[in-house]
């Protein structure tokens, strides 16, 4: 669907999507209170109660000859078994002593309570200690990134290729892109500092890609090829310096913070990609009239160029 009118064809095109978020989220819910998955997902917690439960069984061992009481733990085979000395509370004589065995200790209740806002804080901050280079790193990896892309990309104009060179650009974008992320697996020992200089030294694209659409009419760089050859760089370094931040991260803190460093990656990745649309989109002045630099002949309709 083309409509002249930009505005309202992006407000379409976020409106959708965000209806098409929100229909994933409900049928997520739906699922999640469908038979098939409570049954699965209520299996692990059964068994695990079942094993606290009955699993916890003791011995007491009274020796009336010797007049001594001792205590022998019970083995959780032998106490889930489905035999009639299993009950509860049963009395075995053999011997001269009785035996006492109790299957019905109850497993320990261990009181909940949610962590106060302070610690909260304090534990994001133990991780951030910690991993802060790699946070910054993927800030500034996709800041520069939506800086660029596919907003300034998108009005990169040639008077022969027309409006076929913004869509060239952005498939060699998403290309490299995934060539850049398919490298990020391949083993390497990164230090934070030197992933945030590398994320940094990025910022180079910005100029570069100003000088394809600066000054309006006649870029200083007007041959397709270096937008190009600009977005295959930026595509590859946006692919790696995005992944392997998130990748080295998780290594670098305890098996128990992990998934605290991660959702914290997370949101840097999400900031950097907010702050990144916001200049762009104040930026956008600069190449809003980049399309007009190419004169038509009216008798061929503007179907062929006169002139570069």
């Amino acid at each position: 669907l083309l409509l002249p009118d930009e505005r309202a064809s992006t407000l379409i095109f976020f409106l959708v999507s965000v209806g098409l978020e929100l229909l994933c989220f409900l049928l997520h819910l739906l699922v999640r209170r469908s038979r098939f998955v409570l049954y699965y997902t209520t299996r692990p917690r059964d068994s695990r109660r079942s094993c606290l439960g009955r699993g916890a069984g003791y011995r007491v061992h009274h020796d009336v000859a010797a007049g001594d009481i001792h205590f022998e733990h019970q083995a959780p085979a032998l106490a889930n078994s489905g035999s009639l000395k299993d009950s509860p509370a049963h009395e075995v004589t053999g011997g001269s002593g009785r035996a006492y065995v109790r299957f019905d200790v109850p497993p320990l209740r261990v009181k909940r309570s949610w962590p106060t806002f302070r610690a909260l804080l304090m534990h994001r901050y133990a991780v951030a200690r910690v991993i802060w280079a790699d946070m910054l790193s993927i800030a500034v990896t996709y800041f520069i990134t939506l800086c660029l892309f596919p907003g300034l990309e998108s009005e990169i104009r040639h008077c022969i290729l027309g409006e076929w060179l913004p869509i060239l650009i952005m498939a060699v974008f998403n290309l490299s892109d995934f060539v850049g992320k398919i490298l990020a697996a391949l083993p390497t020992d990164w230090r934070g500092t030197h992933l945030l200089a590398c994320s940094c030294l990025r910022v180079v694209f910005i100029p570069l890609f100003i000088l394809c659409v600066y000054p309006s009419g006649t870029p200083a760089l007007r041959h397709p090829a270096w937008p190009c050859v600009f977005s295959l760089l930026m595509g590859i370094s946006n692919g790696y310096f995005g992944s392997v931040p998130m990748i080295l991260a998780a290594s670098k803190v305890s098996p128990k913070q992990r998934e605290l460093a991660g959702n914290t990656m997370t949101v840097s990745y999400m900031s950097g990609l907010t702050l990144g649309s916001a200049v762009a989109y104040f930026t956008y002045s600069l190449s809003r009239d980049a399309h007009s630099s190419c004169l038509y002949t009216p008798a061929t309709n503007g179907s062929v160029p006169t002139g570069l």
